[in-house]
Order: C-alpha cells, then sequence, then structure tokens
C-alpha cells in the first residue's frame, strides 16, 4: 500500500510539474480543445484510475488481513484458536484464560505461531483493544462482548494499547504481550495454574 501510495504521489507531482511547464502561454490553445480534453481527464484521472487503485489495494489488502478475522476452520492440521478473555479497567487491562483460572494483569501470553481470539470487554467505559504489531483494534464496551483474532508467527514482545480515551491516565493504559514457543507456553500455563490465582497474577509481574 506504501508503494502504491508513493506512486500515486510522483504520478500527481509529475502532473502538476507539467502543467506549470506548460504554463499561461497555452492556456488559450487548451480552451480550443473543448470539452472532449476536459472529459478524458475526468474519465481516466477523476474515474478509472482511483477505481483500479482501489480495486488493487482490496485484493492485494485482503488476503493479507483475513488472519486477523475469526473465521472458523484453517485446515485439519491447524491448531484450533487459544480464547483469552480481555477486560479493561481504568486503567489497566485483566486477561483470564477461561478454564485455566489465571488471571494476568497488563500481560498477557500467547503461543507464536497459534491464533489467538481476544474476547474483549469492560468493566467501566469504553476502552480500545490493540495490539498494532498482532492485529487490529476492537473496542471494549460495558456489557457487550466483542471478538478480535491476533497471531505471532514468531516469539517476541509486543506492546498493546487502549486506542479510546478513556479518562485521566489513558495513555498509560498498556499492555505486553509475550509470543511463546507452544511447548513453552503450555508449561508456562500449566505452572500458573497451579498456583493459586494471586500468585498467579504476581508472577507475571
Amino acid at each position: 500500500m506504501f508503494a502504491v501510495a508513493v506512486l500515486v504521489l510522483v504520478g500527481v507531482v509529475a502532473a502538476w510539474l507539467l502543467a506549470m511547464r506548460r504554463g499561461a502561454a497555452s492556456a488559450p490553445a487548451l480552451q480550443s480543445e473543448g470539452a472532449p480534453s476536459e472529459r478524458r481527464w475526468l474519465v481516466w484521472g477523476g474515474l478509472v484510475l482511483p477505481s483500479v487503485s482501489i480495486a488493487a489495494l482490496v485484493v492485494f489488502g485482503s488476503p493479507a488481513g483475513l488472519h486477523q478475522l475469526p473465521l472458523p476452520g484453517g485446515g485439519r492440521n491447524a491448531p484450533a484458536p487459544l480464547e483469552i478473555q480481555a477486560i479493561g479497567h481504568q486503567w489497566w487491562w485483566e486477561l483470564n484464560y477461561p478454564g485455566s483460572g489465571v488471571t494476568l494483569r497488563n500481560e498477557m501470553r500467547i503461543p507464536a505461531g497459534r491464533p489467538v481470539d481476544v474476547l474483549t470487554g469492560s468493566a467501566d467505559v469504553i476502552h480500545s483493544f490493540w495490539v498494532p504489531r498482532l492485529g487490529g483494534k476492537l473496542d471494549a464496551v460495558p456489557g457487550r462482548t466483542f471478538r478480535v483474532r491476533l497471531q505471532a508467527d514468531e516469539p517476541g514482545v509486543y506492546r498493546g494499547q487502549c486506542a479510546e480515551f478513556c479518562g485521566r491516565d489513558h495513555a498509560h493504559m498498556t499492555m505486553t504481550v509475550i509470543a511463546m514457543e507452544a511447548s513453552e507456553f503450555d508449561a508456562w500455563l500449566a505452572s500458573a495454574a497451579s498456583r493459586p490465582p494471586v500468585l498467579a497474577e504476581a508472577a507475571s509481574q
């Protein structure tokens, strides 16, 4: 998309420079060409070029963002998505792992190479769950549950941020997302689930 934007910018600047070069001296000649010339600019520059550019971006961008949609399937050998509940508070994130009893504060651990469905919600006001390098953002609304899919292709540490102004300390409402090898994640989750909830939460900080 950046390459297409640069190409369009170069084309617009080139057309502008060409128009400037022709100058005012050629204005009578341009006027004498009449309406057909104006219609050609309108059709090709105002309709055809934008339509082709937008269609190309849609064709390219749709497969690139497909992994962010919580779609079923993905192949017989594809791992099932891991579900994590993210609840926004003023001004921190509560991350719950259903079925394990594990709760973390401002930290989310996920297995690399496996889709993760984050179920967003809020305990007070509207927040917005966002991990820019892993997927799209989704509002966390009181009384509602929304689903957004993330996936880290390799282990690493990623930053998450509330993207909806939610009060005084909104700018500091961040989280750390740690993507781990699948076996390492399974071992961590089993270990965290065997501890009391308070200890499991403290161990993440």
